[in-house]
């Protein structure tokens, strides 16, 4: 099976290094042109299931890769971007002013933070990992889309690569970025990663 990491374009946003997880806030201007540059770079190319996260940014890009292929999107809540609590709509900056101890852990990649009245990390990495269970049900030769956030997508190169999940903060996905796993039986390869040559095509 191969599986297409599909991260969403730009955000609406008056500041980039704003913490946005669960926040659902929809694409920029520049967001839909990227969803857009998407949608032209899969026009021609096989896809048998579209997958996406339940917040705005998600199902917009996957919408316009959908449309020329006329394909259902199924809805995946499992892959919607961690629950930041208190931190989300401030940035990681004023984070550490008001949560020292959790953007300590959060600055060194511990697996044991917990968002203050948001979400516990290995209680989301369970969430996305939960995830594989409906790749199971497409066939070998399926190729498979999903369309979200770059926090689920670290997670699950982890668990499909057979990693630690203490690697998660080694990977980084880049906004309206292609990435493509190779599911075999035997386990899984990374053949491309946070691919964003088609933002630069003419």
């Amino acid at each position: 099976m191969r599986l297409i990491l599909v991260r969403h374009g730009k955000t609406a946003t008056d500041n980039p290094e704003k913490c946005h997880g669960s926040t659902d806030i929809d694409l920029s201007e520049e967001g839909y042109r990227q969803a857009h540059r998407l949608a032209e770079r899969f026009r021609h190319q096989k896809i048998d299931a579209i997958y996406a996260s339940t917040l705005r940014r998600g199902i917009e890009t996957a919408k316009h890769i959908a449309a020329p292929h006329n394909i259902k999107i199924y809805s995946a809540p499992e892959l919607n971007e961690v629950n930041f609590g208190q931190i989300e709509g401030i940035t990681f900056e004023e984070a550490c002013g008001l949560f020292p101890e959790v953007t300590e852990l959060w600055r060194c990649g511990s697996t044991s933070i917990c968002f203050p009245l948001g979400e516990r990390f290995l209680d989301f990495v369970e969430r996305v990992s939960a995830f594989t269970e409906k790749l199971k049900s497409h066939k070998d030769d399926d190729t498979v889309m999903v369309v979200g956030h770059g926090g689920p997508y670290k997670v699950l190169l982890c668990k499909l690569l057979g990693l630690p999940i203490d690697h998660y903060w080694q990977f980084k996905f880049d906004m309206a970025s292609v990435s493509i796993i190779d599911i075999y039986p035997t386990g899984a390869m990374l053949g491309k990663l946070s691919d964003t040559s088609h933002l630069t095509r003419d």
